[in-house]
């Protein structure tokens, strides 16, 4: 049974806590304990401010960013052990996703950066570390985004086509249909802008529940021109993260007499209508969509996508038998037993890239 046993690291775009999941991969993939543990305030908001289009740093504080963010994620596998009762010895391998800081998967020099020390999380833990799993996706042309569709169709996949939606800082769903290839893509925004209007006019880190934006009124007006914006016009396969999305992209956009919380009603909107217009192009047979990630505690937000995806039925991943909180977590845990099991881990026909590639480096335990 040790041999089967992973633990998965990721903190998303929305940088609110390192999500940890103790994975029992054979024979079936089962999340045996998983646990949040949040960042410092003042690690989340240097996080955030580097993550932004705009954001300048030095290389000491890059290098320091990158040290302290590997301690963080040692603490939450350690503490998740000890909170499940497993020693460390019991677990084969760490897949840890780090923090992402920057996502370029397009241009003349495509790249995708996260950070987190694994040889820092090897070397606290005592756990051979698998980690940086998205640039050799990236160095053969794909986006290196989204990964997890490889999970998907590997543990929902069913007789009829179904859509997986992950609703983290960015939006994102893997479409799994029987007769045809798998599709997964980033739609846009999911959280992002929500969170950061709210940070910005109740001095929060989310609006909880949604209960702000349901307090305002959308305006169709600005909302059409957002929805303008050519990334949502775009073909798959494509990513985009915070670096797009920010407070930056929506300043540019926003009138100066708007009232913040019908920005707010509006930006939840933005975030419904691009990943119900995504899902209706690309899985129009759909009857089920099975939600995860921190959108599924935004009650507004679900409301609002269950009435503009009236033709579907919207539950979130519990239903299948995985806590929505975790699967990214238990996905880079089996994304860890791929790579010491030699097998790809990207799906190319999501991400663009080339062909199949075993992804992830390995750190040694000491």
């Amino acid at each position: 049974m040790a041999a089967s046993l992973y633990v998965g690291l990721i903190s998303g775009t929305s940088a609110d806590g390192i999500d940890a999941a103790l994975v029992r991969v054979e024979p079936h993939l089962e999340v045996l304990g998983a646990r949040t543990t949040p960042y410092p305030a003042q690690l989340r908001e240097r996080i955030l401010a580097l993550a932004t289009a705009n954001a300048a740093i030095t290389l000491d504080e890059y290098g320091a960013l990158d040290i302290e963010i590997g301690e963080h994620f040692a603490k939450a596998a350690l503490a998740l052990l000890q909170e499940t009762g497993t020693p460390p010895d019991a677990i084969r391998a760490i897949g840890s996703h780090g923090q992402t800081v920057r996502h370029r998967p397009s241009g003349p020099h495509p790249f995708t950066l996260q950070i987190g020390d694994p040889s820092v999380i090897a070397e606290r833990t005592g756990i051979t570390t698998i980690a940086d799993f998205r640039r050799a996706d990236v160095a053969a042309g794909g986006q290196g985004a989204p990964l997890l569709p490889a999970l998907h169709a590997a543990v929902f996949a069913s007789a009829s086509t179904r859509v997986i939606l992950n609703l983290g800082g960015i939006a994102n769903v893997t479409i799994l249909a029987p007769d045809r290839p798998v599709i997964g893509f980033d739609t846009g925004p999911a959280n992002c802008l929500l969170d950061a209007w709210a940070n910005r006019h109740l001095g929060k880190p989310r609006d909880e529940g949604g209960e702000w934006a349901a307090s305002g009124d959308v305006d169709r007006e600005l909302l059409a021109d957002w929805l303008a914006d050519p990334y949502f016009d775009a073909a798959p396969p494509k990513s985009t993260g915070r670096e797009y999305f920010n407070l930056d992209w929506l300043d540019a956009r926003v009138p100066g007499d708007a009232k913040p919380a019908d920005i707010q009603a509006t930006l939840l909107a933005l975030s419904v209508d691009s990943i119900a217009d995504a899902i209706r192009t690309h899985a129009p047979d759909a009857f089920e969509v099975f939600a995860c990630g921190g959108g599924v505690h935004n009650d507004a937000l679900m409301r609002a996508l269950a009435t503009e995806l009236a033709a579907s039925t919207i539950e979130s991943t519990g239903a299948l038998g995985i806590d929505p909180d975790y699967v990214e977590a238990a996905g880079f845990a089996w994304l860890a037993h791929a790579r010491l099991a030699g097998l790809p881990g990207n799906l190319p026909e999501v991400t663009g890239a080339r062909g199949p590639r075993a992804l992830g480096a390995i750190y040694p335990a000491p």
